[in-house]
């Protein structure tokens, strides 16, 4: 038998959710309690959504792949039907079903974090390691970005 785990392994235990509105919520609340901002993941028409909270293991479905252009870091990423990651606090790692256009290359987006909260950056790493970092700012919701600019706007004023 192969070393690893089996896709069953993996989601042993896992508490899953199916239909779009509650995958959506489910995501929302996923990512707000790791600490990245809601639009970070624009996944569409999520038909089920799973998290082992035990291994930090989660993936989400969706019907079709889909394709994302985010205006602000002028970058434009792919989501296959099935996305997975292994989640902590401010980071997803292992993550497979995510890649984004550099150049004429799709290149696949393995690891996502924050190192530093403070520095108010989100780290996107490749397989090979390599990564780019762009403001958190880029991918909140415009609700989002007005109260972390509130926030921001009253500590500079104390």
């Amino acid at each position: 038998m192969a070393s690893g785990r089996s896709r069953d392994d993996e989601r042993a235990g896992a508490e899953i959710v199916y239909g779009s509105e509650a995958c959506y919520r489910n995501s929302i609340e996923l990512l707000e309690e790791l600490g990245f901002p809601k639009g970070v993941l624009p996944l569409e028409e999520l038909e089920e959504c799973g998290r082992v909270r035990e291994t930090g293991f989660v993936w989400m479905k969706q019907k079709t792949p889909y394709e994302h252009f985010f205006v602000k870091t002028n970058t434009r990423v792919s989501y296959t039907t099935e996305v997975t990651a292994y989640v902590e606090k401010f980071k997803m790692k292992k993550m497979t079903g995510v890649k984004s256009k550099q150049v004429f290359l799709w290149v696949p987006i393995t690891e996502m974090s924050i190192e530093d909260p403070t520095s108010r950056k989100i780290n996107f790493k490749t397989p090979m390691g390599i990564g780019k970092s762009f403001p958190i700012t880029a991918f909140m919701t415009d609700e989002e970005k007005q109260k972390f600019l509130q926030k921001a706007n009253a500590q500079n004023n104390s």
